[in-house]
Order: structure tokens, then sequence, then C-alpha cells
């Protein structure tokens, strides 16, 4: 599956007679990396599927509210460059969407906002949480990679946003996103999670664990104390009385 790179041109360099401190660091690139990645991770409202390093990883992205790609589910394949963030991340859908500046079958986003703008002042937020909705909510038939998709939008809108409403029906559930990441980093039965969190009242299995260890602690005490008692009342002789 090809990705296209959203990367720009704009990579600093040091001035003449510049001193090595003020060129970016792949040290320092390797930091911003790492913060960035955390924040998704550690979002309270965004699904972070990792790889086995923090280049890669798959985010679970929903459609806009009010179009009409509401209600859909697509995982975007991330792939962060070593020189991030001055040079943009390659952003691609896993599963298919019907979009005219998105090439349905490779998941290749055509998204100008982020080729002709991208600088080390975004953040991977952006991407996810304002410029991608963005595209969604206002398509651009004019650059298209899509051209069918493209072509219908300008025909007939209203029956544009029918087809669309039936693709992400087929192909936008959260069944099929997670079934698009590729082994082993999506979920082990490759079917949808379960959201439901264990009643209030379940448990905690390391608390139970440390019950159990405990009460067997105290069954093997008074087992031994009863034990000790039998042995001891077993043993014992009274000594003769002369009268």
């Amino acid at each position: 599956m090809l990705y296209l790179s959203f990367s720009s041109s704009y990579y600093p360099t040091a001035a003449r007679g510049a001193s090595p401190m003020s060129r970016p660091s792949m040290s320092g690139n390797g930091k911003r990396r790492e913060m960035d990645f955390m924040k998704l991770i550690n979002s309270a409202t965004r699904r972070v599927y990792p790889s086995d390093t923090i280049g890669e990883f798959w985010v679970e992205f929903s459609g806009p509210e009010g179009t009409p790609y509401e209600g859909g589910v697509w995982m975007l394949h991330t792939v962060l460059p070593d020189d991030y963030p001055f040079r943009s991340p390659s952003i691609g859908f896993s599963n298919r969407i019907f979009h005219p500046n998105v090439d349905e079958r490779s998941g290749t986003v055509c998204l100008d906002v982020i080729n002709q703008t991208w600088t080390p002042m975004y953040e991977l937020g952006n991407i996810f949480d304002v410029f991608l909705p963005q595209l969604l909510r206002y398509p651009n038939p004019s650059d298209p990679l899509n051209p069918v998709a493209a072509r219908r939008l300008r025909d007939d809108p209203v029956g544009y946003a029918a087809e669309l409403q039936t693709h992400v029906a087929q192909h936008a559930t959260r069944e099929k996103a997670l079934q698009s990441i590729p082994p082993p980093y999506g979920p082990m039965d490759g079917g949808a999670e379960e959201d439901e969190k264990p009643p209030a009242d379940t448990p905690d299995p390391v608390v139970s664990d440390l019950d159990g260890i405990q009460q067997l602690k105290e069954s093997n005490a008074n087992h031994f104390i009863e034990e000790s008692i039998k042995e001891d009342n077993d043993s014992y002789e009274p000594d003769e009385i002369d009268i």
C-alpha cells in the first residue's frame, strides 16, 4: 500500500559560521517524535495502535459530525520520518474511503495544506483534529486523486452524498477498520474491541490475588496452631502420683 508523504522542502540549515548548536539535532528530533507520539497514546479521546517502533502506528479516526462520513471509522496509517518535525508525516487510510482527494485503493491523501505549509510548529494532533476533518468536510474536486468521486460531487451532490453513506456503511465499520491493521499490531481476534468496562463490583485481579494469599497464610497458620495443640494433647501423659 502506497502512502503520500506530506513532505515539505523546508529543512533548516545552519548559516555560514553558525555554531553547531543552531543546527537541528537528530537527538532533538527523536525527543520531539517521542513527545508527540506519547501525546497521542495518552489522549483520552483517541485510540492509537502502535507497532514495534514509535515511527509507525495506526490512529483510529471517526468521520466528522454533520457530514456523510459521520458514523464511519477509519484507521490512519502514520509514519514519522527520522527528521520529523522538520519533515511531515506520511498518512494513509488503511480501510477504504470514497473521497475526491483520497485514492480509494491505496489510501493516498492529497492535502495541500500539509504539502504547502507544514512546519515544525504543527503537531500530530493537528492532522487528526483539524486537517483531515476539514478535508472530509470540504473536498476539493478540482485536484482529485479519485476522479470518479470528484465528477459525481460536481454533477450530482445529492446523489454523491447518498453514495457516500452507502460506502461508509460497507467499508467504514469499526470492525473493517480494525481488520485493516496488519498483524501483529491490531487486536488479537481481528474484530471489534469491547468498549465496555468490567462492572464496578468486579474485583481487581491483583487485589483478589493478594486477598487469596493472605487468606491462605491465615488458613495455614490456623491449621498449624490446631495441629500443634493436637500433637501436644496426644503426647501429654500425666505423672503418676502416689496416694
